[in-house]
């Protein structure tokens, strides 16, 4: 099995296409065609990652942090980032970054703190605008249940929590096949009535290429008139931080406490705890305080999330606890994430999860 065979498999599932615009995700370092020996999962990739991986005969690091942000006109070793690089190449291991990607969707890094926090009712906090769109289809009738399927089966036609979703009306369509055409059915020169339907479906813009090739095939027009119209919607199962419910209120102080427990945190930063009770729970992995205002919108009583800056702790003007419990720890069980999808999946490699504790923080 290749490298390029775990990497497909999980950007089925989290598309590149879906990350962050700053953001840097995918294969960083090595070639995808190589075949793989085993997978090491970590936070970040440090040079200790990298021992490890080399003393476990992994030759693949799968980082929820990417090692290149920034351009690297040098690869001196004289910082870190170069020495990683150098490390890896030498050793013959590929790095490889699923971050925002991996953020972004319904099932990942804010899908498990929900899941350790004991919410339900979970979505997403910030839905993403501008990656939907519609797909409209003209198809003979002989080959409407065909194309659906097709379709159906590459992503297409799933609206939230529903699945297999189109609208169909039906119509004539009319063609004029030219010299040299292959039509389908009627003849060359002579214009042809066709029954036909017109078949639409929302597709999430990151499947968009798939559903038209896996269309394209179902489809027996030697030539398919289709369109694709972009949509303000938002993608509710896609974006940035999630909220939900606990089944019952719970006091903020214990609140707290269960969740320096769970979480394992040297401190929790907070603001003023104007709430005695802890329900509605809006949360973000890593840095989330862009997410403030749709916390305070969604009426929750407490923002879990860390790298808040001293200012932006009064933006919570009394209307929500802030409570940041660090970078790091958010985002931890990021990599057991990780090897749950990968495990699920792939059974006949090695994959692990990094014992190497990369938090750069300490607490005295």
């Amino acid at each position: 099995m290749r490298i390029y065979d775990i990497l497909s498999y999980l950007e089925s599932k989290f598309p590149i296409s879906s990350q962050a615009s700053f953001d840097n995700c995918g294969l960083l370092v090595g070639d995808n065609q190589e075949e793989v020996s085993g997978a090491l999962i970590c936070l970040d990739c440090t040079e200790k990652v990298v021992e490890e991986a080399i003393a476990m005969q992994c030759n693949l690091i799968i980082a929820h942090h990417p090692l290149i942000f920034k351009g690297i006109k040098k690869i001196t070793g004289q910082n870190y980032v170069e020495r990683i690089i150098l490390k890896a190449i030498r050793a013959g291991i590929a790095i490889y970054a699923i971050h925002t990607n991996l953020d972004h969707s319904m099932e990942g890094v804010n899908a498990e703190i929900g899941r350790r926090l004991g919410l339900t009712n979970l979505k997403i906090l910030d839905p993403t605008s501008d990656v939907l769109v519609k797909l409209s289809i003209f198809v003979p009738s002989s080959h409407v249940d065909l194309v659906k399927e097709a379709v159906f089966k590459a992503g297409g036609g799933k609206i939230e929590q529903y699945d297999s979703c189109s609208f169909s009306t039906e119509g004539k369509g009319t063609f004029m096949p030219l010299e040299g055409a292959n039509p389908f059915s009627g003849e060359v020169g002579v214009v042809n009535e066709e029954n036909e339907f017109k078949i639409e479906f929302l597709v999430v813009s990151h499947y968009l290429k798939k559903v038209i090739n896996q269309m394209l095939l179902a489809h027996p027009y030697e030539v398919v008139a289709y369109d694709v119209v972009n949509l303000q919607n938002k993608n509710q199962t896609e974006g940035s931080g999630m909220i939900g419910e606990l089944e019952n209120p719970i006091a903020i102080n214990d609140f707290l406490s269960q969740l320096k427990e769970t979480f394992q945190c040297g401190v929790i930063r907070h603001t003023e705890l104007v709430k005695n009770e802890v329900k509605t729970i809006a949360f973000c992995g890593g840095s989330g305080s862009f997410l403030l205002s749709k916390a305070i919108q969604n009426q929750a009583d407490i923002f879990i999330t860390g790298d808040y800056k001293y200012h932006d702790f009064f933006d919570a003007d009394r209307q929500v606890v802030i409570a940041d419990i660090g970078h790091y720890e958010s985002e931890q069980f990021t990599s057991d994430l990780i090897y749950r999808v990968l495990t699920e999946k792939f059974v006949n490699f090695a994959i692990h999860v990094t014992k190497v504790n990369t938090n750069p923080i300490n607490y005295f």
